[in-house]
Protein backbone atom coordinates (compact mmCIF):
# COMPACT_ATOMS: atom_id res chain seq x y z
CA UNK A 1 0.00 0.00 0.00
CA UNK A 2 0.99 3.74 -0.22
CA UNK A 3 1.30 5.67 3.02
CA UNK A 4 1.92 9.10 3.89
CA UNK A 5 3.60 8.93 7.22
CA UNK A 6 3.15 12.60 9.08
CA UNK A 7 5.77 13.09 11.77
CA UNK A 8 5.64 16.83 11.97
CA UNK A 9 8.89 18.65 13.93
CA UNK A 10 10.84 15.28 14.19
CA UNK A 11 13.96 15.42 12.64
CA UNK A 12 14.40 12.54 10.29
CA UNK A 13 17.22 11.48 9.91
CA UNK A 14 17.98 12.27 13.44
CA UNK A 15 19.34 11.09 16.55
CA UNK A 16 16.24 11.87 19.16
CA UNK A 17 13.96 9.28 19.95
CA UNK A 18 11.43 10.52 17.91
CA UNK A 19 13.82 10.64 15.08
CA UNK A 20 14.88 7.03 15.29
CA UNK A 21 11.03 6.07 15.88
CA UNK A 22 9.88 7.30 12.99
CA UNK A 23 13.01 5.93 10.81
CA UNK A 24 12.73 2.89 12.21
CA UNK A 25 8.78 2.38 10.92
CA UNK A 26 8.80 3.86 8.07
CA UNK A 27 11.94 1.78 6.94
CA UNK A 28 10.38 -1.44 8.14
CA UNK A 29 7.32 -0.77 6.16
CA UNK A 30 9.33 -0.38 2.95
CA UNK A 31 11.12 -3.14 4.02
CA UNK A 32 7.29 -4.99 3.81
CA UNK A 33 7.18 -3.84 0.26
CA UNK A 34 5.28 -0.20 0.93
CA UNK A 35 5.79 2.93 -0.47
CA UNK A 36 6.57 4.76 2.30
CA UNK A 37 6.67 8.99 2.18
CA UNK A 38 7.48 11.10 5.50
CA UNK A 39 6.83 14.45 6.63
CA UNK A 40 9.30 15.59 8.89
CA UNK A 41 11.85 18.73 9.36
CA UNK A 42 15.79 18.29 8.59
CA UNK A 43 16.46 19.93 12.41
CA UNK A 44 14.22 20.33 15.18
CA UNK A 45 13.60 24.15 15.43
CA UNK A 46 14.35 24.85 12.28
CA UNK A 47 11.53 27.57 9.94
CA UNK A 48 12.55 27.44 6.47
CA UNK A 49 8.89 29.08 5.16
CA UNK A 50 10.29 28.22 1.22
CA UNK A 51 10.00 24.42 2.47
CA UNK A 52 6.49 25.14 3.67
CA UNK A 53 5.11 25.42 0.07
CA UNK A 54 7.85 23.55 -1.26
CA UNK A 55 9.03 20.32 0.81
CA UNK A 56 12.51 19.65 0.36
CA UNK A 57 12.53 15.95 -0.60
CA UNK A 58 15.12 13.00 -0.03
CA UNK A 59 15.42 9.52 -0.70
CA UNK A 60 16.85 7.75 2.15
CA UNK A 61 16.71 3.70 2.48
CA UNK A 62 13.80 3.18 0.71
CA UNK A 63 11.85 5.77 2.27
CA UNK A 64 10.93 9.06 0.48
CA UNK A 65 11.06 12.15 2.89
CA UNK A 66 9.35 15.58 2.69
CA UNK A 67 10.75 17.89 4.80
CA UNK A 68 8.80 20.93 6.02
CA UNK A 69 10.78 22.55 8.31
CA UNK A 70 8.45 24.89 10.53
CA UNK A 71 8.82 24.24 14.07
CA UNK A 72 7.24 21.53 16.50
CA UNK A 73 4.70 24.45 17.83
CA UNK A 74 3.36 25.36 14.85
CA UNK A 75 2.63 22.25 13.32
CA UNK A 76 -0.49 23.03 12.34
CA UNK A 77 -0.05 25.79 10.03
CA UNK A 78 0.94 22.93 7.59
CA UNK A 79 -1.96 21.60 6.78
CA UNK A 80 -2.78 23.19 3.16
CA UNK A 81 1.00 21.72 2.04
CA UNK A 82 0.53 18.33 3.81
CA UNK A 83 -3.27 18.18 2.54
CA UNK A 84 -1.52 19.15 -1.11
CA UNK A 85 1.02 16.62 -0.48
CA UNK A 86 -1.64 13.63 0.39
CA UNK A 87 -3.86 14.84 -3.17
CA UNK A 88 -0.67 14.49 -5.17
CA UNK A 89 0.89 11.30 -3.44
CA UNK A 90 -2.61 9.94 -2.90
CA UNK A 91 -1.89 7.79 0.12
CA UNK A 92 -4.16 4.56 1.03
CA UNK A 93 -3.56 5.53 4.80
CA UNK A 94 -1.71 8.04 6.71
CA UNK A 95 -0.09 7.52 9.93
CA UNK A 96 0.29 10.58 12.01
CA UNK A 97 2.45 10.43 14.88
CA UNK A 98 0.81 12.62 17.82
CA UNK A 99 1.46 15.83 19.38
CA UNK A 100 -0.82 18.87 21.13
CA UNK A 101 -0.16 21.27 18.60
CA UNK A 102 -0.31 18.69 15.35
CA UNK A 103 -2.76 17.05 13.86
CA UNK A 104 -2.18 18.58 9.89
CA UNK A 105 -2.20 14.58 8.53
CA UNK A 106 -5.71 13.83 10.21
CA UNK A 107 -7.20 16.59 8.89
CA UNK A 108 -6.10 16.13 5.62
CA UNK A 109 -6.75 12.10 6.27
CA UNK A 110 -10.79 13.93 6.90
CA UNK A 111 -10.97 15.76 3.91
CA UNK A 112 -9.82 13.43 1.44
CA UNK A 113 -11.53 10.57 3.39
CA UNK A 114 -8.65 8.66 3.76
CA UNK A 115 -8.63 6.00 6.60
CA UNK A 116 -6.05 7.47 9.65
CA UNK A 117 -3.61 5.54 11.99
CA UNK A 118 -2.96 7.61 15.47
CA UNK A 119 0.68 6.95 16.66
CA UNK A 120 0.78 8.13 20.47
CA UNK A 121 3.74 7.98 22.39
CA UNK A 122 3.06 10.08 25.51
CA UNK A 123 0.06 10.92 27.53
CA UNK A 124 -2.49 13.16 25.40
CA UNK A 125 -4.37 14.46 28.32
CA UNK A 126 -1.62 16.05 30.65
CA UNK A 127 -2.02 15.71 34.35
CA UNK A 128 -3.42 18.92 36.52
CA UNK A 129 0.57 19.13 37.69
CA UNK A 130 1.67 19.89 34.05
CA UNK A 131 1.89 24.20 33.31
CA UNK A 132 0.07 22.74 29.46
CA UNK A 133 -2.73 21.75 31.50
CA UNK A 134 -3.51 24.62 33.85
CA UNK A 135 -2.84 26.91 30.79
CA UNK A 136 -5.33 24.82 28.60
CA UNK A 137 -7.86 24.73 31.80
CA UNK A 138 -7.81 28.79 31.81
CA UNK A 139 -8.57 29.06 28.30
CA UNK A 140 -11.49 26.40 28.33
CA UNK A 141 -9.76 22.94 27.27
CA UNK A 142 -9.10 23.52 23.70
CA UNK A 143 -6.36 21.51 23.92
CA UNK A 144 -7.81 18.40 25.40
CA UNK A 145 -10.96 18.82 23.07
CA UNK A 146 -8.50 18.94 19.98
CA UNK A 147 -6.85 15.83 21.10
CA UNK A 148 -10.13 13.94 22.25
CA UNK A 149 -11.15 14.82 18.62
CA UNK A 150 -8.03 13.90 16.45
CA UNK A 151 -8.67 10.37 18.79
CA UNK A 152 -12.60 10.10 17.58
CA UNK A 153 -11.46 10.38 14.30
CA UNK A 154 -8.73 7.63 13.95
CA UNK A 155 -9.79 4.63 12.74
CA UNK A 156 -7.24 2.83 15.15
CA UNK A 157 -4.20 4.28 17.59
CA UNK A 158 -1.39 2.04 18.17
CA UNK A 159 0.70 3.00 21.46
CA UNK A 160 3.00 1.50 23.81
CA UNK A 161 0.28 1.70 27.14
CA UNK A 162 -3.76 2.41 26.70
CA UNK A 163 -3.61 4.61 29.77
CA UNK A 164 -2.39 7.36 27.29
CA UNK A 165 -5.36 7.66 25.20
CA UNK A 166 -8.60 9.13 27.27
CA UNK A 167 -11.25 7.50 29.28
CA UNK A 168 -14.03 8.06 26.60
CA UNK A 169 -12.37 6.69 23.36
CA UNK A 170 -13.26 3.49 21.90
CA UNK A 171 -10.91 0.79 23.62
CA UNK A 172 -11.15 -1.77 20.80
CA UNK A 173 -9.68 1.08 18.12
CA UNK A 174 -6.35 1.15 20.44
CA UNK A 175 -3.30 -1.38 19.83
CA UNK A 176 -0.86 -1.66 22.21
CA UNK A 177 2.10 -2.12 20.99
CA UNK A 178 6.07 -1.81 22.35
CA UNK A 179 8.99 0.20 20.29
CA UNK A 180 11.87 -2.16 19.69
CA UNK A 181 15.33 -2.51 18.31
CA UNK A 182 16.47 -3.27 14.78
CA UNK A 183 18.12 -6.78 15.46
CA UNK A 184 19.75 -7.30 12.42
CA UNK A 185 21.93 -4.00 13.17
CA UNK A 186 22.23 -4.13 16.92
CA UNK A 187 23.52 -7.28 17.35
CA UNK A 188 26.39 -8.86 20.26
CA UNK A 189 29.96 -8.03 20.00
CA UNK A 190 31.80 -10.60 17.49
CA UNK A 191 34.00 -12.07 18.87
CA UNK A 192 32.50 -11.65 22.17
CA UNK A 193 34.56 -10.20 25.21
CA UNK A 194 37.26 -11.49 27.03
CA UNK A 195 35.38 -12.75 30.19
CA UNK A 196 38.70 -12.52 32.45
CA UNK A 197 38.55 -8.14 31.30
CA UNK A 198 37.14 -5.94 33.79
CA UNK A 199 33.28 -5.28 32.55
CA UNK A 200 32.43 -2.16 31.32
CA UNK A 201 29.17 -0.42 32.35
CA UNK A 202 26.70 1.91 29.68
CA UNK A 203 23.87 4.09 30.54
CA UNK A 204 22.33 5.81 27.57
CA UNK A 205 19.51 8.36 27.61
CA UNK A 206 18.61 11.57 28.03
CA UNK A 207 19.75 13.35 31.35
CA UNK A 208 16.87 14.16 32.72
CA UNK A 209 15.93 13.87 36.21
CA UNK A 210 14.03 10.60 35.33
CA UNK A 211 15.92 8.98 32.90
CA UNK A 212 18.09 8.12 36.57
CA UNK A 213 21.65 9.41 34.98
CA UNK A 214 22.53 10.80 38.33
CA UNK A 215 21.30 7.76 40.21
CA UNK A 216 23.69 5.65 37.51
CA UNK A 217 26.83 8.36 38.69
CA UNK A 218 26.06 7.33 42.37
CA UNK A 219 26.00 3.88 42.16
CA UNK A 220 28.97 4.06 39.84
CA UNK A 221 30.87 6.26 42.48
CA UNK A 222 29.46 3.56 45.51
CA UNK A 223 30.86 0.46 42.69
CA UNK A 224 34.44 2.47 42.61
CA UNK A 225 34.56 3.09 45.91
CA UNK A 226 34.30 -0.50 46.85
CA UNK A 227 37.50 -1.68 44.48
CA UNK A 228 35.10 -3.06 42.40
CA UNK A 229 36.96 -3.72 38.68
CA UNK A 230 34.72 -2.18 36.04
CA UNK A 231 34.54 1.37 34.38
CA UNK A 232 31.16 3.21 33.31
CA UNK A 233 30.11 5.03 30.05
CA UNK A 234 27.70 7.46 29.73
CA UNK A 235 26.33 8.63 26.75
CA UNK A 236 23.74 11.28 25.73
CA UNK A 237 23.28 14.64 27.01
CA UNK A 238 20.68 17.05 28.73
CA UNK A 239 19.45 19.38 31.52
CA UNK A 240 21.51 17.51 33.90
CA UNK A 241 24.93 16.46 31.95
CA UNK A 242 26.59 19.16 33.68
CA UNK A 243 25.81 18.11 37.20
CA UNK A 244 26.28 14.33 36.33
CA UNK A 245 29.37 15.65 35.48
CA UNK A 246 30.38 17.13 38.71
CA UNK A 247 29.06 14.34 40.86
CA UNK A 248 31.81 12.02 38.70
CA UNK A 249 34.42 14.41 39.36
CA UNK A 250 37.81 12.67 40.37
CA UNK A 251 36.47 9.11 39.48
CA UNK A 252 38.86 8.10 36.08
CA UNK A 253 36.89 4.78 35.55
CA UNK A 254 33.49 7.29 34.64
CA UNK A 255 33.37 8.58 31.45
CA UNK A 256 31.14 11.20 29.63
CA UNK A 257 31.11 10.71 25.60
CA UNK A 258 28.11 13.04 25.20
CA UNK A 259 25.19 12.72 22.24
CA UNK A 260 26.40 10.45 19.26
CA UNK A 261 24.99 9.55 15.85
CA UNK A 262 22.20 6.84 16.02
CA UNK A 263 24.30 5.02 13.32
CA UNK A 264 27.19 4.96 16.21
CA UNK A 265 24.87 3.23 18.73
CA UNK A 266 24.92 -0.56 17.89
CA UNK A 267 29.30 -0.07 17.64
CA UNK A 268 29.26 2.00 21.48
CA UNK A 269 26.79 -0.57 22.87
CA UNK A 270 28.88 -3.81 21.85
CA UNK A 271 31.45 -2.46 23.72
CA UNK A 272 29.63 -2.92 27.18
CA UNK A 273 28.30 -5.79 28.65
CA UNK A 274 25.77 -4.77 31.18
CA UNK A 275 23.27 -1.74 30.55
CA UNK A 276 21.46 0.20 32.78
CA UNK A 277 18.27 2.01 32.54
CA UNK A 278 17.72 3.54 36.14
CA UNK A 279 14.50 5.21 35.49
CA UNK A 280 12.48 7.11 38.13
CA UNK A 281 8.97 8.18 37.43
CA UNK A 282 8.76 10.10 40.77
CA UNK A 283 10.43 12.66 38.63
CA UNK A 284 7.68 12.73 35.82
CA UNK A 285 4.27 13.52 37.05
CA UNK A 286 2.71 12.14 33.47
CA UNK A 287 4.56 8.96 34.48
CA UNK A 288 2.66 8.97 37.45
CA UNK A 289 -0.51 9.76 36.52
CA UNK A 290 -0.81 6.85 33.66
CA UNK A 291 2.16 4.81 34.52
CA UNK A 292 5.31 3.97 32.28
CA UNK A 293 4.25 4.74 28.64
CA UNK A 294 7.23 4.91 27.57
CA UNK A 295 9.00 1.98 25.27
CA UNK A 296 12.64 2.87 26.52
CA UNK A 297 14.94 2.13 22.98
CA UNK A 298 17.87 1.28 25.43
CA UNK A 299 16.78 -0.92 26.81
CA UNK A 300 15.80 -3.10 23.58
CA UNK A 301 18.85 -2.38 22.26
CA UNK A 302 20.78 -3.33 25.09
CA UNK A 303 18.87 -6.59 25.19
CA UNK A 304 19.60 -6.95 21.07
CA UNK A 305 23.09 -6.49 21.99
CA UNK A 306 23.56 -9.42 24.13
CA UNK A 307 24.24 -6.95 27.54
CA UNK A 308 22.57 -8.23 30.42
CA UNK A 309 20.55 -5.17 31.66
CA UNK A 310 19.53 -3.44 34.76
CA UNK A 311 16.71 -1.54 35.21
CA UNK A 312 13.93 -0.36 37.37
CA UNK A 313 11.09 -2.86 38.90
CA UNK A 314 8.15 -0.93 37.60
CA UNK A 315 5.35 -2.10 34.75
CA UNK A 316 6.07 -2.48 31.73
CA UNK A 317 10.18 -3.02 32.28
CA UNK A 318 9.39 -5.74 34.33
CA UNK A 319 7.74 -7.50 31.77
CA UNK A 320 10.69 -6.74 29.23
CA UNK A 321 13.40 -7.75 31.39
CA UNK A 322 12.51 -10.25 33.88
CA UNK A 323 14.15 -10.74 37.11
CA UNK A 324 17.27 -13.03 37.04
CA UNK A 325 16.28 -13.50 33.65
CA UNK A 326 17.60 -11.19 31.30
CA UNK A 327 18.67 -9.54 34.02
CA UNK A 328 18.02 -7.88 37.56
CA UNK A 329 15.43 -5.36 38.63
CA UNK A 330 16.15 -2.75 41.03
CA UNK A 331 13.20 -0.40 43.28
CA UNK A 332 13.16 3.07 41.23
CA UNK A 333 15.36 5.71 42.90
CA UNK A 334 17.73 3.20 44.93
CA UNK A 335 20.99 3.97 44.68
CA UNK A 336 22.28 1.17 46.70
CA UNK A 337 20.31 -1.46 45.40
CA UNK A 338 21.12 -0.69 41.94
CA UNK A 339 24.87 -0.77 42.69
CA UNK A 340 24.85 -3.62 44.25
CA UNK A 341 23.39 -5.43 41.44
CA UNK A 342 25.88 -3.65 39.65
CA UNK A 343 28.64 -5.47 41.87
CA UNK A 344 26.79 -8.60 41.58
CA UNK A 345 27.10 -8.88 37.54
CA UNK A 346 30.89 -7.71 37.43
CA UNK A 347 31.37 -10.67 39.88
CA UNK A 348 29.81 -13.30 38.05
CA UNK A 349 30.57 -13.41 34.25
CA UNK A 350 29.05 -16.60 34.09
CA UNK A 351 26.02 -15.71 34.99
CA UNK A 352 26.26 -12.12 33.11
CA UNK A 353 26.60 -14.27 29.96
CA UNK A 354 23.93 -16.11 30.58
CA UNK A 355 21.21 -13.45 31.05
CA UNK A 356 22.55 -11.13 27.63
CA UNK A 357 22.08 -14.37 25.63
CA UNK A 358 18.13 -14.62 27.15
CA UNK A 359 17.88 -10.82 26.44
CA UNK A 360 18.89 -11.09 22.67
CA UNK A 361 16.72 -14.37 22.39
CA UNK A 362 13.84 -12.36 24.03
CA UNK A 363 13.62 -9.06 21.75
CA UNK A 364 13.93 -11.22 18.77
CA UNK A 365 11.18 -13.11 19.71
CA UNK A 366 8.89 -10.07 21.10
CA UNK A 367 10.52 -6.80 20.89
CA UNK A 368 12.13 -5.89 17.42
CA UNK A 369 11.39 -3.25 15.08
CA UNK A 370 10.77 -5.95 12.46
CA UNK A 371 7.73 -7.47 14.78
CA UNK A 372 6.87 -3.82 15.39
CA UNK A 373 6.05 -3.44 11.63
CA UNK A 374 4.63 -6.47 10.43
CA UNK A 375 1.79 -5.74 13.90
CA UNK A 376 1.32 -2.32 11.98
CA UNK A 377 1.06 -3.63 8.64
CA UNK A 378 -1.66 -5.92 10.00
CA UNK A 379 -3.55 -2.90 11.73
CA UNK A 380 -3.16 -0.78 8.65
CA UNK A 381 -4.38 -3.69 6.45
CA UNK A 382 -7.46 -3.98 8.35
CA UNK A 383 -8.65 -0.11 8.60
CA UNK A 384 -8.08 0.32 4.87
CA UNK A 385 -10.21 -2.89 4.07
CA UNK A 386 -12.97 -1.51 6.45
CA UNK A 387 -12.91 1.74 4.53
CA UNK A 388 -12.98 0.11 1.13
CA UNK A 389 -16.40 -1.62 2.37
Amino acid sequence: MKILYVASGIPVPGNLGGSTHTYEVARGLAQRGHEVHVVAVTREGRTQLKHLWRPAILQWDGVTIHHIDIPKIASLITVLPILRLARAIQPDVIIERYYNFAGAGMIAARVLRIPTLLEVNALIIDPHSERKRRLDDRLGGPMRRWATRQCRWADAIVTPLHTTVPAGIDRTRIHEHPWGADVDRFVPANPPHDPTLPPTIIFIGSFRAWHGAGHGVAAARRVLDAGVACRFVFVGAGPQLDEAQALAAGYPGITFRGALPYADMPAVIQSADIGIAPFDTSAHPALQAAGFYWSPLKIHEYMACGLAVITSAITPLDRIVRHQSEGLLVPEGDVTALADAITTLVADPVTRAQYGAAARARVVAAYSWQQHCADLEAILTTIQAQHTR
